[in-house]
């Protein structure tokens, strides 16, 4: 999890929660690129965020399954890894660097250190 006093990390506005409660699972793109985009998930009444490709293999991890037991995890598409959402763990001893999340005047923050997006960040093209 993101560590309160870590400089880098910055509270980044999503959107309402009227829309982001609709869906189980959003990617979020970060304007660092793919490899730092998120899973915002949305269960059991709660968000929580972890990084969207898979430890072991980069698969997209809001693509996959969500268990909603007594461990809330998603399962990773690709080899069905398992990830705590809240931990970020899996009982394969891989870990998923999970995100704070909070909700402020109905709307949703995730706690990252870079931009993040519902839609993909247009490339701009130098010349």
């Amino acid at each position: 999890m993101t560590s309160p006093d870590d400089k880098s990390f910055s509270w980044r506005q999503i959107g309402p929660f009227s829309e982001l409660s609709k869906k189980k699972c959003r990617l979020m793109y970060s304007s660092d690129g793919r490899d730092a985009d998120v899973c915002l998930f949305y269960v059991c009444g709660e968000f929580f965020a972890m990084d969207a490709r898979c430890a072991h293999s980069g698969g997209p991890l809001c693509d996959g399954d969500i268990e909603e037991a007594d461990v809330l995890q998603v399962f990773c598409p690709w080899h069905d890894y398992d990830f705590n959402l809240r931990t970020g763990k899996s009982s394969t001893g891989l870990e998923q660097h999970v995100y704070e999340v909070k909700l402020e005047n109905g709307t949703v923050y995730v706690k990252h250190a870079s931009d993040l997006s519902l839609q993909p960040f247009t490339l701009v093209k130098e010349n």
